[in-house]
Formats: structure tokens, sequence, C-alpha cells
């Protein structure tokens, strides 16, 4: 497969690995919106929103809001986006959570 996401899960890409179990696996976004930028990915590979079920998409928000407090940005906030298709922003065909925070987010986005 030619999926970028699909290459860091194999270990054929390097990656900053932040959090990983047997459904997903989380790393810093290599083009930072903010200070931490972390995207939550699952090991198999669901092509988008639509095609995620309850469980995956669950387990994916429960690992990014503990990221959120490892990483120092739960007390004073931060923002989970997911992005589907390409009028939604998505930019990699693979199911992912971006969770951004360390400064303050506007409303709306772009």
């Amino acid at each position: 497969m030619d999926c970028i996401f699909c290459k860091i899960i194999n270990g054929d890409i390097s990656s900053d690995i932040k959090y990983q179990d047997n459904k997903v696996i989380a790393f810093s976004d290599i083009n930072p919106q903010a200070p931490v930028h972390m995207l939550v990915v699952p090991k198999k590979h669901i092509k988008n929103l639509n095609e995620a079920d309850a469980d995956i998409i669950g387990h994916c928000v429960a690992v990014a809001k503990e990221l959120s407090s490892n990483s120092g940005i739960a007390d004073e906030g931060y923002r989970i986006v997911l992005n589907c298709n390409r009028f939604g922003g998505q930019e990699v065909d693979h199911f992912h959570i971006h969770l951004l925070g360390g400064r303050q987010m506007k409303w709306p986005p772009g």
C-alpha cells in the first residue's frame, strides 16, 4: 500500500512516536500547526471518518485525551480535529485525529 501512515505503522518510515498500542499509533505531525501537534492513527487502514466505526473513533479520542494530559496541554485546553475527504481538508487517505495545543486556538477555523 502506498499510504504514508501505513508506512509509518509498518516501520518503513521513521517518526517521533508518542504512543502505541494494538489498535493505534500516535506521532508528531511533520508540519506542526501548534507547539503540540500529534496525529492519532488506527493501525488498520481505514480511509476516512465515513468508514470508521464507533469503537476506533472512541479509542482514538481516548488516546488523544490521554496524550493531552501527558503533554501538559489538558488544563489550558486543546483542539481535536477530524477532517473527512478533500473538501473537509483531509490530505492523507487514512483516518486520523489531529491533537493540537500549547497555544490559543482561534475560531472559526479555516
